[in-house]
């Protein structure tokens, strides 16, 4: 087995369950008891101390109790007292190192969020936060090998925690609005996917006081039998706007599987996640916390980062990968730059007041802060982004890298776009870019601009495409098509059929 394989960025994923072709098990038993010894040993040796206390949980998958039953008896042989607390989500999982009286040392949480069924992973915290790739890479690492911490094996016990999360976040909309039922009239829908963000409508909003009739798919079923819960698919968000339409709900919420992510669907209809729910956040936090600094992904919009300077925000656009979105917000912090933000257009979002924990529960906990507060001043949430200019059009490709080298030679041919793009006229390179090539195209040239980047893991090169006029989208492909085309390495298939 080469551990190495199960390295997802700084998650463990693989495959748990057969039933898709070509995709055989990996998470096998011996496997994940061998995980499990590995971050005992990581775990003790970054501590520094014998008596340790671990809590797992895990989403709604299929594989999950099986996988928590091996991960949890092989940190117990360790020594480690291990305790279970079954159905929670990832943002869970990490609070429970910091609450309470005697908070664990560390935890694990069993998901793969969004992806299909037969996938599951594990997700490790101290009260550090998550862990970093480097993490992960030692406790593959020890994994792998034989070692064993030597200590005199301890018990797994069962446990709960997912109130005491709950209530975390009760208190804080009670907190800001100063009121314990907040909530009253006021219809609040959420579509749960079948995930693990179902207890949101009984432990957080009922006791707020919202009426959350029309709530769909909130019991856990691992095989996901309604929609894929994923606020980015676009089946998954017709679904909750469904709801919000059928009930004329106020407020409609939608979780992925694990609810680190989050998006809405606001009174009106209209849907916020991407672009929209990071103005959002923006415009809520640049209140509070005047100039502030907020950090992004790199294929949010040139409207985003219009409404963010004239909110008298800083928007610093930086890379994919919301492990990274979050250090870069981190790293401004220590050097003196408050960022309260740090949030990817996959609705990724952590914010400094809460840990830099990418919460989904979290975020639209502070929409409903805002949802109360309008109500008393004289607001909707809408009108919080009725300035943001949206695009006109988007568009996004994935060109496929033929070489076995991808990463070389998808840097290649991002060198060489940087010295193309410099000579076009009507095209101008981006400043104060962190990643791939980012070029901005002038009215002539299809008013928008593209963003040519590699992927974090894969042998692909995501091209995003925005333009401000109908049309415009088309344009710029054809322009950059001049250049794409000419790399025998790209599959570029798919481009050429975009632009004909």
């Amino acid at each position: 087995m080469d551990y190495k394989k199960l390295q997802n960025g700084s998650d463990i994923r693989g495959v748990a369950l057969e039933g898709i072709e070509g995709q055989h098990v990996n998470l096998t038993e011996e496997v994940c008891r061998n995980i499990g010894r590995g971050f005992a040993l990581w775990l003790r040796e970054r501590l520094g101390k014998n008596e340790l206390r671990v809590c797992v949980g895990r989403d709604s998958r299929l594989s999950g109790p099986a996988l928590s039953g091996w991960i949890c008896d092989a940190m117990a042989q360790q020594g480690i007292q291990v305790t279970d607390i079954g159905m929670a989500s990832t943002p869970a999982m990490f609070m429970s190192t910091v609450t309470g009286d005697k908070p664990y040392d560390a935890s694990v949480m069993i998901t793969a969020s969004h992806l299909p069924f037969n996938r599951n992973g594990f997700k490790f915290f101290t009260r550090d936060g998550g862990l970093e790739k480097q993490d992960i890479a030692a406790i593959l690492a020890n994994a792998a090998g034989n070692q064993v911490t030597g200590l005199a094996p301890a018990e797994v016990e069962s446990g709960a925690f997912m109130d005491d999360y709950a209530a975390i976040l009760v208190d804080k909309v009670r907190s800001a609005t100063g009121e314990q039922r907040p909530l009253d009239g006021f219809k609040v829908v959420v579509d749960a996917g079948n995930g693990a963000g179902g207890f949101y409508v009984e432990k957080v909003l009922q006791p707020l006081g919202a009426d959350t009739t029309g709530s769909q798919f909130l019991d856990p079923d691992g095989s996901f039998p309604n929609h894929i819960p994923n606020p980015e698919d676009a089946t998954a968000m017709q679904a909750i706007m469904d709801a919000v339409a059928a009930q004329k709900a106020d407020l409609g919420i939608i979780f992925d599987t694990d609810v680190d992510r989050a998006g809405a669907v606001l009174s009106d209809g209209s849907e916020l996640n991407r672009n929209r729910i990071i103005a959002m956040l923006a415009a809520i936090l640049l209140r509070e916390h005047p100039g502030t600094t907020i950090v992004t992904d790199s294929i949010t919009s040139t409207g985003l980062a219009k409404f963010i300077a004239d909110k008298g925000g800083v928007h610093h656009r930086f890379k994919r990968g919301y492990r990274n979105v979050i250090n870069e917000s981190i790293r401004l912090n220590s050097a003196g730059q408050d960022s309260q933000l740090a949030i990817e257009t996959s609705g990724h979002g952590a914010l400094k007041e809460n840990y830099f924990l990418d919460d989904g529960a979290y975020l639209v906990t502070k929409l409903l802060i805002e949802l109360a507060r309008g109500k008393k001043e004289g607001y909707t949430l809408e009108s919080l982004i009725a300035d943001l200019a949206e695009p006109a059009e988007s568009k996004e490709l994935r060109l496929n890298i033929i070489p076995e080298d991808f990463k070389t030679y998808g840097q290649s041919v991002l060198d060489s776009l940087q010295e193309y793009a410099a000579k076009q006229p009507g095209w101008s390179i981006a400043p104060n870019n962190f990643e791939g090539v980012r070029v901005n195209l002038d009215a002539e040239h299809g008013n928008g601009w593209f963003l040519l980047r590699l992927s974090l893991h894969d042998p692909l090169l995501p091209l995003n495409i925005e333009s401000d006029v109908p049309g415009g989208v088309l344009t710029i492909a054809r322009e950059l098509a001049c250049f794409l085309l000419t790399c025998d390495g790209l599959d570029t298939g798919k481009l050429a059929e975009f632009v004909g």
